[in-house]
């Protein structure tokens, strides 16, 4: 597989050089003097790509067209990995989403991946926005890499074929997908149940085909990628808020004049604002057009049950991690 993530980068690189699209070259048909590539795994109606055409808008605007960003959804540019790993050659300039590829590169980010980490969306911006989020997002940098900041994926969740989940003892004895991170995998252990990396792309029909049990993501993800035709029952375990990434090519930023290296740090700060209103605002929506699908919904489990099942997990990660630094995004709340 590995093998495989590195000749695709290797030959998406010796394509876009063939073709002239790099960074410096003015593509043709445009006067803009760089054109970037911002990949993410979600689809066009996800909140993702729409922060991602309000971070073309002001860039394209506020450069006078000397920047122009070209979008590719829905595991277009690969895998979560994939696209990370071409953030680090230049070959993809710009990478939204989920905080569990970055681990491979900077496993200080496994923190944000520690289940009932936090209690809310404003509990998670004084830490993704202030001091911590800064220094989670310097340790990229010795890697090629750059944190523009985050933007949201929303409230993770769980969905299953097997039976309806009410407490945290439901939720054994099931084959369920987890992203490649250490934490979630360890999440799933907690609950007694087997946790099975699938790459996202390859989800639907990891279901479908009953290679794994069920799955757990933000309702957006379930709704938009219609893994509820495949799902029987929906939790709404809210086990944790999914932070986005908003990665940089550090190579990509390094080139750019310091006037357009200032154009793209206004325009990622107000497109993340812009990113989490959406998501928000389409959270409840989304519910609402689930509830009206044939997937059983149990909006009222015992979270606390959930909460006492994984305190192992923290115990695990305590010493790697540093209690520290869990003391202190406690101390946020």
């Amino acid at each position: 597989m590995k093998k495989w993530t590195v000749f695709m980068i290797i030959t998406f690189a010796c394509l876009c050089l063939i073709s002239g699209c790099s960074i410096t070259a003015a593509s043709k048909g445009t006067d803009a003097e760089y054109v970037l590539r911002l990949g993410h795994l979600q689809t066009e109606t996800h909140p993702y790509h729409k922060g991602a055409l309000k971070f073309k808008e002001l860039v394209e605007k506020n450069s006078d067209g000397r920047i122009r960003i070209d979008i590719f959804p829905s595991s277009q540019l690969g895998n979560g990995r994939d696209q990370i790993e071409g953030a680090q050659i230049g070959s993809i300039h710009f990478h939204i989403g989920s905080v569990a590829p970055v681990t491979n590169f900077a496993p200080q980010f496994n923190v944000l991946n520690l289940p009932y980490l936090f209690e809310s969306r404003e509990h998670a911006f004084r830490v993704l926005d202030g001091e911590i989020g800064e220094e989670l997002g310097a340790t990229l940098e010795n890697r090629g890499l750059m944190n523009l900041g985050f933007m949201e994926n929303g409230w993770r969740h769980m969905t299953n074929n097997v039976r309806p989940i009410k407490t945290a003892k439901d939720a054994a004895n099931m084959k369920i997908r987890v992203q490649e991170s250490p934490p979630y995998i360890s999440f799933v252990k907690a609950l007694k149940s087997t946790p099975v990396p699938v790459p996202f792309g390859e989800l639907y029909t990891a279901l479908e085909q009953h290679v794994v049990d069920g799955q757990e993501n933000p309702l957006a993800q379930i709704y938009l990628n219609k893994l509820n035709e495949v799902q029987k029952y929906l939790t709404l375990t809210y086990h944790n808020y999914d932070a986005a990434v908003f990665i940089m090519s550090k190579t990509t930023f390094d080139t750019l004049p310091k006037d357009l290296q200032k154009v793209i740090l206004d325009a990622s700060k107000e497109a993340i604002q812009y990113e989490r209103k959406v998501a928000l605002e389409e959270e409840e929506k989304l519910l609402e057009d689930l509830r009206k699908t044939d997937i059983q919904i149990e909006e009222n489990p015992d979270l606390d049950s959930f909460r006492e099942a994984v305190k192992p997990v923290y115990k695990e990660f305590e010493d790697s991690i540093g209690k520290d630094l869990l003391d202190k995004i406690e101390s946020l709340k």
